[in-house]
């Protein structure tokens, strides 16, 4: 975990995940919603230099992005 995923997971309430490549927008907040029962506000993706699909996936309000990473094992 870099210091910007852990800045945004905390002060932004944005988990920050590597995708497939193929995956869109509406695919990931789907997934991110059914797999872990939360509900999700906006979705940001980006290629990284390596050529990885890098997603930020902004948490509503009444869920806690830290807690969720948490579980996930990621903090």
């Amino acid at each position: 975990m870099s210091e910007k995923a852990s800045r945004l997971l905390e002060e932004e309430n944005t988990l920050t995940l590597i995708v497939r490549r193929d995956a869109t927008k509406p695919d990931i907040k789907k997934a991110v919603e059914t797999l872990y029962d939360v509900k999700v506000d906006k979705v940001r993706t980006l290629i990284t230099p390596k050529g990885e699909k890098k997603a930020y996936v902004k948490l509503a309000k009444e869920y806690n992005a830290a807690e969720l990473a948490s579980k996930l094992g990621l903090v």
